[in-house]
C-alpha cells in the first residue's frame, strides 16, 4: 500500500533488461553512443520535430534547471505558478543554473493567461534597475493533480508570444497529462507554442533519466555547454539512453502511464465510495483527498504509506479531517488499492 510518491516505485523489467543488454562490449563517452542515436531519432519522429535538439540528464531537476539557464539571462525573470517544482521542490536550482529570478503568478495549481498577462506587464516598468521579463515555465501534470488542456496551454503560450518570451513545459509527469488528454505530443508541446520540454521517464518506470527537448534548435550547443559546465554530462552515457530506449519500446511510455492513470482512478472512485473529500479533482495519477484522522491512524498502523498534506497525524480530534496527498504509478495492484480502501 505504497502511495508516497511515482518515485518510490520499482523499475520497470524491460528496462532492466535493455539496461543489460547495453551492459554488453564498449561505447563512446558522452552521448556518442549508438543507442543515443536512435534515441534522439525516436524523440524527434515522435513529437513531429525533425529538426529538434534532444539531450538527456538523470534528473527532472538537472532538466528544469538547465532548460530554464539555456532560455533565460541572468538578468530576467521565469514566470511560474506558486506551487511549482521548480519553486517549491528543486532547492533554487533553476535559480542556481540561470542566475535569473522566480516570479509566482498569482492564483492556484494553473496558472491563468489573465494573472500570466498582469503578472508579465508588471516586470520591466524600473527599467535597469528592475528584472527583464524572461521565460514562462508551464507545470503539466501540475503539482496538485490537474492537467492543463490543450487550450489552456494554447492560451498560455500566446500570451508569452505576445511579449516575446521563450515557453518551458516541466513534464516530469509528461505522459501521464498525455494520455489523459488523448492527444499527441506535439500537440501538447511545440504545435501549441512550448519552445522546450522536460520529457520525463523516472516517475514513470525507469530508474532515472530525462530528456530535455528544443524545439529551437539555435539553444543546442548552449544546452550543451551548460550540461557539461553543471556536471551534468554523464560519461557512461549509454545508461541514460539504454533507459530511454527502452521506454520508447512498445510503447511502455504510454501504457506506464495509462496503468497509473488508470489505478489512481481505480483509487479515487473507492475514495469516493468511501465518502472522502477531494481538494482537486484527480486528472492523472495524483489524488489530493481528505477523510478523519482516526482514519489515517489506522491506514497507517496497517501499513500504508503516503504523506499527509499541511497535517500531523498527532491530534486528540478522530473526527478532524486531514488532507493527504496519493500518487499511484504503473506498479501498484489492484490487490494494494483494494487493501487500502478496505481500511477505510
Amino acid at each position: 500500500m505504497y502511495f508516497a510518491s511515482d518515485n518510490s516505485g520499482p523499475v520497470h523489467p524491460q528496462v532492466l533488461a535493455k539496461l543489460t543488454e547495453a551492459n554488453q562490449g564498449y561505447q563512446m563517452a558522452y552521448g556518442a553512443d549508438t543507442l543515443m542515436n536512435e534515441v534522439r531519432d525516436r524523440l524527434r519522429s515522435i513529437f513531429e520535430a525533425p529538426g529538434a535538439a534532444v539531450y538527456l540528464v538523470a534528473t527532472g531537476t538537472a532538466a528544469n534547471s538547465l532548460a530554464l539557464a539555456t532560455l533565460s539571462n541572468p538578468w530576467e525573470t521565469i514566470f511560474c505558478s506558486p506551487v511549482a517544482h521548480i519553486h517549491e521542490d528543486e532547492c533554487n536550482a533553476p535559480e542556481f543554473y540561470s542566475g535569473a529570478k522566480l516570479t509566482l503568478v498569482p492564483g492556484t495549481d494553473k496558472m491563468t493567461p489573465a494573472a500570466l498577462r498582469r503578472t508579465i506587464s508588471l516586470e520591466e516598468t524600473r527599467g535597469v534597475h528592475g528584472p527583464q521579463r524572461g521565460p514562462v515555465s508551464i507545470t503539466q501534470v501540475t503539482e496538485r493533480g490537474s492537467v492543463y488542456s490543450l487550450e489552456e496551454i494554447q492560451a498560455l503560450c500566446a500570451v508569452a508570444k505576445e511579449y516575446d518570451l521563450p515557453v518551458h513545459l516541466d513534464g516530469a509527469r509528461f505522459t501521464n497529462a498525455l494520455v489523459a488528454l488523448g492527444c499527441s505530443p506535439a500537440e501538447m508541446t511545440w504545435k501549441a507554442g512550448v519552445d522546450a520540454v522536460s520529457f520525463g521517464g523516472t516517475k514513470n518506470g525507469l530508474m532515472g533519466v530525462e530528456a530535455v527537448i528544443f524545439f529551437d534548435e539555435s539553444k543546442a550547443w548552449e544546452f550543451e555547454l551548460r550540461r557539461k559546465r553543471g556536471a551534468h554530462l554523464f560519461s557512461k552515457h549509454r545508461y541514460l539512453s539504454a533507459q530511454m530506449a527502452a521506454y520508447l519500446d512498445d510503447d511502455l511510455w504510454l501504457t506506464s502511464a495509462r496503468q497509473a492513470n488508470a489505478n489512481c482512478a481505480r483509487l479515487a472512485e473507492g475514495l469516493r465510495g468511501k465518502g472522502a473529500d477531494f481538494l482537486h479533482e484527480p486528472q492523472a495519477n495524483m489524488i489530493f483527498a481528505s477523510f478523519p484522522r482516526a482514519k489515517h491512524r489506522q491506514l497507517h498502523k496497517a501499513g500504508a504509506v503516503y504523506h499527509l498534506w499541511g497535517a500531523q497525524l498527532e491530534g486528540a480530534d478522530e473526527a478532524e479531517p486531514l488532507p493527504c496527498r496519493l500518487v499511484c504509478d504503473w506498479s501498484i495492484s489492484h490487490e494494494q488499492i483494494d487493501q487500502f480502501l478496505s481500511h477505510l
